[in-house]
């Protein structure tokens, strides 16, 4: 999963935070959100479920082994209808992502793997704004906003960062649906297809660098639509 700032994490309630909802709380959340976005997602995993563990029992009754073909059948129906009900979950979350602000960030800071995710590093009064990420392909800038505002963003926070990059690649990715830009559904999946340039300890080195560069104008303070933070049963399910 993405590094994030302590800032941004929930603490618990002894430190006068909010804590964490448990599992299976979050799993109801995404079932309601789900439910209401996509009515047959559910009915259709159970069912398809069923279907699968009624064919390991026919198995098991027309060869005689009436434990043995039940008993695997029950753990690949579960496995079957849960990846069928994760996938819905995953489209719901782009759907209610697309086209807000914020939406990028929230695809960044979920997705699996080794990656550092520095959200709003630049942005203007527009609210027009820049997050830095960092992996193995090196250093990725992810702009959120109106393209035309976003180049001079984007251009001034390659400058910034190409002081301590030396030759790694800098990537800039602009999320959104127009040309030339990446919807939040593929934006995880263009990342990770980005070339691995760095290994993991190159990774590391860069991110040292990166720490000690002064602070950019961060993002305009202000709370940030509502909507834009999913339960983390809805995550990216890609690795990175």
């Amino acid at each position: 999963m993405a590094k994030k700032s302590k800032g941004s994490e929930k603490t618990t309630n002894a430190q006068g935070g909010e804590k964490e909802p448990g599992r299976l709380k979050q799993m109801g959340m995404v079932a309601r959100i789900v439910r209401q976005q996509s009515p047959r997602t559910i009915p259709v995993a159970v069912i398809v479920a069923l279907l699968i563990f009624a064919v390991f029992v026919g198995i098991g009754i027309w060869t005689g082994s009436w434990i043995l073909w039940p008993l695997t059948g029950l753990p690949v129906a579960l496995l079957v209808g849960f990846i069928i009900f994760t996938r819905a979950a995953q489209r719901v979350q782009y759907q209610m992502l697309e086209g807000r602000m914020g939406g990028g960030m929230v695809i960044l800071q979920n997705m699996r793997g080794n990656w550092s995710v520095e959200p709003g590093v630049t942005a203007n009064k527009q609210m027009d704004v820049v997050h830095r990420v960092v992996g193995r392909p090196g250093v990725i800038l992810v702009g959120e906003g109106d393209p035309g505002r976003l180049r001079p963003l984007i251009a001034g926070e390659k400058k910034r960062v190409s002081r301590v990059a030396y030759d790694t690649p800098i990537y800039d990715v602009k999320v959104g649906t127009g040309e030339d830009q990446v919807p939040v559904a593929k934006l995880q999946k263009t990342l990770v297809k980005l070339p691995r340039n760095l290994d993991k300890a190159g990774t590391a080195q860069l991110n040292y660098r990166l720490k000690a560069l002064p602070a950019s104008m961060q993002m305009p303070k202000g709370p940030m639509p509502k909507g834009t933070k999913m339960p983390k049963g809805m995550r990216g399910q890609q690795g990175g």
